[in-house]
């Protein structure tokens, strides 16, 4: 909806109801120094609190699987050392190197 045609017609039915006498005393100014107190929300703000979140759910997942990997027994049985394997890859390389230098 066109909201030059919303507002325009919401002023014209503010004007056909006239203010009623219920209404308390300076009502209006009184919401509007509410509003104006209301503190302005602030995007940073916003932003770190949603990032502490996040951080002490990382924090309680790191914890669990800490705790898991420790609890957990090891496998004896099983020959894929992952130690073995992850400095085999990280040595390739060098062995490689130390192959074709001969």
């Amino acid at each position: 909806m066109n909201l030059a045609e919303l507002q325009r017609k919401l002023i014209a039915a503010a004007r056909a109801n006239p203010p009623d006498d219920r209404v308390p005393y300076a009502f209006e100014q009184r919401i509007m120094a509410l509003l104006a107190a209301r503190p302005v929300l602030d995007d940073w703000t916003l932003w770190s609190r949603l990032l502490w979140r996040a951080a002490a759910g990382c924090v309680a997942v790191m914890l669990l699987l800490g705790a898991w990997s420790l609890l957990d027994p090891p496998d004896t049985g099983s020959t894929n050392d992952l130690t073995q394997v992850y400095e085999s890859t990280m040595l390739a390389a060098v062995d490689l190197d130390a192959d074709n230098s001969r």
